[in-house]
């Protein structure tokens, strides 16, 4: 694939604290078989990331995306030039700020037309927090900045896609999320970002949120009154969604490949199935985030900043690669069909 026909995708380089960088510097010979990716974040983190990975890589500061040469012997980073210190593993509220800062500029360039995607790499709540942000993680950030209303977090794990109706709010919370409303977006943006990922007919399993999907009103009734309810409407959408299933069965069903996705009522319940298969080696963590629903597209990686292990030199690049392979996948895909609309 020549420079030309490769997406290009912006890189934030997540908490400097953190293993962001170093796995940037790991990944980048690999990444521009997939993408042309440009860094944005700071030059002088990336420096010393060369020096954790003992790299042979050049670091090749620009000022716009348009100054980048996608060189594979030097990374391109769009350097904002905010950190200039750095100690690894700590959380410290300029790290927040620095993070933040990357994370709006992507947004601002995809946005723009000048990348055709972004992968993110981790951020610290905490640093994030420090520094004023109320979000979560990314993905409010994200749907705040594109004005978007209905989206969800989508994890891809080798054979298991799932979605979340909820991600990062209190069990309690999570529970009263669940209405037939909510349920039918979710359903609704998980078909429309499983058709980006080339999944041109999608066939969706709904979870339901009570043990064996209330198991027929002896366990609850916010199954029966509020998620079989999404499923008939979707269903009238012509979208292929089934359910409410039993949680317990189902992600080892979609695993197998009898499903495309899992659209999961909350956080664990979907994140637990995919960081069991994603962990399991003990070796890489792989996966990857998707933000579905957004007017641009949003990758990350599916692991932290793993403070315990940052500067050592020894954190896998893995996500990250898988990460931009979707992102550009996507955006191809994307890219694809304005212009057979055009």
């Amino acid at each position: 694939m020549t420079e030309s026909d490769r997406p290009t995708v912006a890189v934030t380089m997540g908490d400097p604290a953190g293993v962001g960088s170093e796995i940037i510097v790991a990944a980048y010979e690999r990444l521009c078989d997939v993408a042309n990716p440009i860094v944005i974040g700071d030059a002088t983190v990336l420096e010393w990331a060369l020096d954790v990975r003992d790299s042979d890589l050049e670091i090749a500061p620009v000022d716009t995306v348009a100054d980048a040469a996608f060189d594979p012997n030097a990374i391109p980073v769009l350097d904002l030039a905010i950190v200039d210190s750095l100690e690894y593993g700590v959380v410290r509220e300029a790290y927040g700020e620095a993070s933040l800062s990357y994370i709006e500029r992507a947004i601002e360039l995809a946005l723009a037309g000048e990348v055709d995607a972004m992968a993110t790499a981790p951020i610290n709540k905490q640093a994030t927090r420090l520094a004023g942000s109320e979000y979560a993680g990314h993905t409010g950030m994200l749907a705040d900045y594109t004005d978007t209303e209905h989206y969800s977090m989508m994890l891809v794990e080798d054979d298991l896609i799932v979605t979340h109706v909820s991600t990062h709010v209190p069990l309690r919370e999570a529970c009263d999320l669940v209405t037939t409303e909510t349920v039918l977006e979710t359903i609704r943006v998980t078909d429309a970002g499983l058709r980006d990922l080339g999944i041109d007919d999608p066939d969706i399993a709904v979870a339901g949120l009570n043990p064996h999907a209330s198991d027929g009103g002896l366990l609850g009734d916010e199954d029966d009154a509020e998620i079989r309810p999404a499923v008939e409407a979707a269903r009238g959408e012509g979208i292929d969604a089934q359910g409410p299933e039993s949680p317990d069965t189902v992600y080892v069903q979609a695993a197998r490949g009898n499903y495309d996705c899992v659209v999961s009522m909350y956080h664990d319940q979907g994140h637990i199935p995919i960081k069991t298969l994603g962990f399991s080696s003990g070796e890489a963590v792989s996966g990857v985030n998707v933000t579905i629903g957004l007017p641009i597209v949003r990758t990350s990686v599916d692991h932290g900043t793993a403070f315990d292990i940052a500067g050592e030199g020894v954190a896998s690049e893995a996500s990250l690669i898988d990460a931009v392979e979707v992102a550009a996948e996507m955006a191809r895909r994307r890219n694809e069909r304005e212009q057979t609309a055009n």
